[in-house]
């Protein structure tokens, strides 16, 4: 299993079991994490489950697609530099540990 620790904007954070092969957006819908809405269920249709990753952590997710980028500037809350789609993170072996931090808002 692949660990994920999500830390809200108010600094709680959850550390859950993934995975592989398991978007990051799936999995928290799974736990009842909240502060990822995942309005579409992960057809890149909004940017309801915004996240941060960890800068340690960003380069392992891989690029952003142009696709997502363009979804990302609906997002309500600030993008950043490690601003992804969770939807758009798949769990790997090289991803266990992942950090990512949900943004204040999302709708």
């Amino acid at each position: 299993m692949i660990k994920v620790t999500f830390i809200e904007h108010d600094g709680t954070k959850t550390t859950v079991e993934g995975r592989s092969g398991d978007s990051v957006m799936s999995l928290a819908a799974a736990q009842g994490i909240d502060g990822i809405v995942a309005e579409c269920g992960g057809g890149m249709m909004c940017a309801t489950c915004h996240c941060y990753v960890d800068d340690a952590w960003f380069a392992r997710t891989g690029p952003r697609s142009d696709d997502e980028a363009d979804m990302l500037d609906c997002a309500v809350a600030e993008v950043r530099q490690t601003s992804r789609l969770s939807c758009q993170i798949t769990l790997s072996d090289e991803l266990d540990g992942l950090v990512v931090y949900l943004p204040e808002a999302q709708v």
